[in-house]
């Protein structure tokens, strides 16, 4: 499996991507990342054919997302990728599912069937895995999930176990820290080894990933940001202390909304990035005031005006 895949979800989700996925594959990337729920097969599809590319020169990733049975989802998920066989089939989430174990030997059966060559899950937590490994007559190649250095200490035990297990984690959003939690701990150490390396804090975070043994989803519409994600395949690893710098600052946990809101409006972000904050701020204070919280609701009105005057400073 390579060690960096293109996601086609999140903010693709029923879009026709067949130009980005292009794009990816023509920039460098062999696995690209699909599902029933993100209503993109299709365009992959159209994408992995018009690449002529072989098909053994590209890993291609789909999901059951519970849309339908799973017999209908792999059936639908060949005919829209117009292919007779994917390399990997996930279990998208397992909140959908009726019974673990029976559902797991569907999915089993289409590894046998010739329509999947690996079977996994994703969003699996350590109790529901440990639970489908008890059971399973093959256990699951891949568990992929949001992983991030904010989440890191409470996902270790899951690393350490699907480990174990020869199980594959897959990591998406890992940017979250700079693109969801900017102005946190994760910052600072970040910042330090980028300087070192001469890489990018976006670099520094998908090594960091990589440092933990574990392969990353991403995605982008920007071809720079794409060789800027597989150029981090030829930087030098992060040290020991690095990676432990940003371990120790992850675990201090990410910065609240507001915090982050405020650090956003410091290093002025777009006009509707402000919009979005100040109306985020209002409807939880609205909330509060609605659920008879009256100091939480004044405590955050004080800070959708200290927002304000700091966007109008800026």
């Amino acid at each position: 499996m390579p060690a960096i895949a293109y996601g086609t979800g999140s903010k693709w989700k029923g879009q026709d991507v067949t130009d980005y996925v292009i794009q990816a594959i023509e920039t460098g990337f062999s696995h690209i990342d699909t599902a029933q729920w993100y209503k993109t097969e299709d365009s992959v599809g159209k994408a992995v054919r018009e690449s002529g590319l072989d098909r053994s020169e590209l890993f291609i990733t789909t999901k059951w997302s519970g849309n339908t049975s799973a017999p209908e989802a792999i059936k639908n998920s060949l005919e829209q990728l117009g292919l007779k066989q994917v390399d990997l089939y996930l279990i998208h989430n397992p909140y959908f599912l009726k019974d673990l174990e029976q559902d797991w030997r569907t999915i089993e059966g289409f590894k046998e069937a010739g329509y999947t060559k690996s079977i996994g899950v994703s969003n699996f937590d350590l109790p529901t895995l440990q639970k489908l490994v008890k059971v399973a007559n093959v256990k699951p190649a891949v568990n992929q999930i949001l992983f991030h250095p904010y989440n890191y200490a409470q996902n270790k035990e899951l690393l350490e176990f699907s480990a174990k297990h020869g199980i594959v984690t897959e990591a998406y959003s890992s940017l979250q820290p700079i693109t969801k939690y900017p102005g946190g701990p994760v910052d600072e150490p970040v910042k330090a080894a980028a300087k070192r390396l001469n890489a990018t804090p976006v670099q520094v975070l998908l090594s960091w990933v990589k440092s933990k043994g574990v392969v990353i989803v991403t995605t982008s519409s920007s071809k720079e940001h794409l060789q800027e994600y597989l150029a981090v395949a030829d930087l030098p690893e992060l040290t020991a202390d690095e990676i432990a710098a940003i371990d120790e600052a992850g675990a201090k946990g990410p910065p609240s909304v507001v915090s982050a809101a405020l650090y956003a409006a410091k290093n002025k972000l777009s006009s509707k990035r402000h919009i979005f904050v100040g109306a985020l701020l209002l409807q939880l204070a609205a909330w509060a005031f609605i659920r008879g919280r009256f100091i939480y609701g004044m405590v955050l009105l004080l800070q959708l005006v200290a927002y304000g005057l700091t966007v109008a400073k800026c």
